[in-house]
């Protein structure tokens, strides 16, 4: 399999932040080396540059978004809140983790597809991958294979804030998918489409985005900053990432601030 550097550097920090979880390392490890998901991952991105003229939901993209929730899952631990499988006795955080991994990596396979509806074809396409892997990982504990398998579906169908989620797993892929939209994520769409098209304002807005760093906050567990080169950057912040905080169970853990550089940041939430 050939993979770009990018792809190689994102995972490079995924592994650096499962350190302590060895069957999350075990996973992402499976996975990274799995051919078919590899293939699936670069088609749903041909599909959705060149075909669709959308931005990058492509190897990069799910990684990045497999490495901001992990973030994320990693503050909420180290701060004392448990997730969904934790607080309902079912499940350990590591199970949770596990979770968001498959979902992360998966989201948006059904990009392969097209746009519309693409998470309940993530869905589709993802499950039969889902189940080898939590085979491959928990060959004999069918109660783990069970809750990961049923978490990490909920987080992918919900990614898109067009269905209800409940648990703070799926909370947290939604707002770190709503996080991956920085100027890089726009550079081959904007390369390669010239001609002006609805729903430009997007990629015009995402490429004014320059950096997006996820640390402890002050107020609330997690702190999202975003710093951006234009006010254009503010349409993709509200539009985008403020409608997935708002309808997301890991609202309440999350405080947001976003600003033009040079200047000073607003608080959102």
């Amino acid at each position: 399999m050939m993979k770009s550097v990018k792809e190689v550097s994102v995972e490079s920090k995924i592994l650096k932040r499962l350190q302590d979880l060895p069957k999350c390392l075990e996973l992402v490890n499976y996975l990274f080396k799995d051919a078919e998901l590899q293939e699936m991952q670069d088609y749903a991105n041909n599909v959705s540059i060149k075909r669709l003229g959308y931005n990058d939901h492509g190897p990069v993209h799910m990684r990045q978004v497999t490495a901001n929730a992990i973030k994320m899952l990693n503050i909420l631990h180290s701060s004392g809140i448990k997730t969904s499988l934790e607080a309902e006795e079912i499940g350990s955080f590591e199970d949770s983790m596990c979770a968001v991994i498959l979902a992360g990596l998966m989201h948006d396979l059904g990009m392969m597809i097209g746009r519309q509806g693409h998470e309940e074809m993530s869905v589709i396409l993802a499950k039969p991958i889902i189940e080898r892997a939590v085979m491959h990982i928990f060959p004999e504990d069918l109660h783990r294979r069970t809750i990961i398998k049923s978490v990490a579906i909920e987080a992918i169908i919900g990614h898109m804030s067009s269905r209800k989620i409940h648990s703070v797993e799926a909370g947290i892929i939604l707002i770190a998918d709503g996080c991956d939209m920085t100027k890089g994520r726009a550079r081959i769409p904007l390369a390669l489409n010239t001609t002006p098209k609805v729903g430009d304002i997007h990629k015009y807005s995402a490429h004014a985005i320059d950096r997006i760093s996820i640390h402890h906050g002050e107020r609330k567990p997690i702190r999202i900053d975003i710093e951006m080169s234009g006010d254009v950057g503010f349409f993709q912040i509200e539009e985008v990432l403020i409608t997935k905080i708002d309808v997301s169970p890991a609202k309440q853990f999350v405080e947001l601030y976003a600003g033009v550089t040079g200047q000073e940041s607003k608080c959102y939430m």
